[in-house]
């Protein structure tokens, strides 16, 4: 069955409680994104508490040197026993240049290098392969032993990166361990977009299906079967979709549905100041096709029959600090009844 994670909110402090309770409620993973807050730490501390999976999605890439992401992971690996994977996007180029002050200038081939650069670092911690890597926009030749950590006990954390447009998308079918989507999505854009260049980087690669972990992205509201909190729910939801579709670089998604002019008009309200508003253009029909919103048991369902045989893990985007008892609820569902809409 599809494995169902959920960002870890919350500041850093009650991480570990937050992560314990999510854990408790059976979701079989949490991660972080490049927020407020560093990605990396939330996960130091949530390790202990926790059983399942923790991954970044994701932690920056361009940034930061390959070699600094490899030590993070490598700690990760060990501290969770095996249970992290580095999730790596790229961002934009506006905030790559002016908030981190980093190279925006080929992004694809900047993230393929990254992703090479750190196995080749893994391999020589590992194993001790000497470390000779050397390209455009990363070099290293120089490790050590005084600072080469010990090898893991078991296998270097998997890279998965995060992909939107279709080369970058073929190119994480081709080069990464996984693949993570975006939630602002629709079951259209995944079978018309997003499939079909997966397989292409995988046919590249000589590779199948079952060397790529598809991490799915879903914008989930859930609610009191008896409808109580349905209200704010949907509105949390459409302030959502409203901030994400304002973003240029989502929107080949609109543009999938046929809504692609809704995006220039969200821009529009945010160069004034409006954010406020921005949930007032999204409509119900958009609502239900970019997010999925209902009681456990409905959402359960739809997650089920939306994603069910494109995704191996869902990773859910839940709008405020969900109730843990309704998520656990919602974990319970998918599990029983999710799996009969496959």
């Amino acid at each position: 069955m599809v494995a169902l994670d959920t960002l870890l909110p919350g500041s850093l402090l009650e991480a570990p409680d937050r992560a314990r309770s999510l854990d408790e409620a059976g979701l079989d993973g949490l991660f972080t994104y490049e927020g407020q807050s560093d990605p990396f730490f939330p996960l130091v501390r949530a390790a202990d508490a926790t059983t399942g999976m923790l991954y970044t999605n994701v932690a920056i890439a361009l940034p930061r040197s390959p070699m600094h992401l490899a030590y993070q992971a490598w700690d990760l690996q060990r501290l969770t026993g095996g249970r992290f994977a580095l999730g790596l996007g790229t961002q934009i180029r506006a905030h790559i240049v002016h908030r981190y002050g980093g190279v925006w200038e080929r992004p694809m081939a900047q993230m393929s290098e990254t992703i090479d650069a750190l196995r080749a670092i893994f391999d020589s911690w590992q194993h001790g392969t000497p470390l000779a890597f050397e390209v455009r926009w990363s070099r290293h030749t120089l490790m050590p032993p005084l600072l080469t950590p010990p090898p893991l006990d078991g296998s270097p954390p998997p890279i998965w990166c995060a992909a939107l447009g279709p080369k970058m998308t073929a190119m994480a079918g081709e080069r990464a361990d996984g693949l993570l989507v975006h939630p602002f999505t629709s079951r259209r854009y995944l079978e018309q977009h997003t499939v079909p260049n997966v397989e292409l980087g995988l046919g590249r690669a000589g590779r199948n299906a079952a060397d790529l972990t598809r991490v799915i992205g879903a914008i989930v509201g859930v609610h009191a079967d008896d409808g109580h909190g349905r209200e704010a729910t949907l509105a949390a939801v459409r302030a959502m979709l409203g901030f994400y579709g304002s973003t240029p670089a989502y929107r080949p998604v609109l543009d999938a549905e046929g809504w692609g002019d809704l995006q220039p008009s969200l821009r529009a309200l945010t160069k004034q100041g409006r954010w406020s508003e921005l949930p007032d253009l999204v409509t119900d029909e958009q609502v239900a096709t970019l997010a999925v919103v209902g009681s456990p048991t409905e959402v359960a369902r739809e997650l089920a029959s939306r994603f069910g045989d494109i995704a191996d893990r869902l990773a859910l985007s839940l709008p405020g600090q969900a109730d843990v008892d309704l998520v656990a609820e919602l974990v319970r569902c998918y599990r029983e009844n999710g799996a009969s809409a496959n």
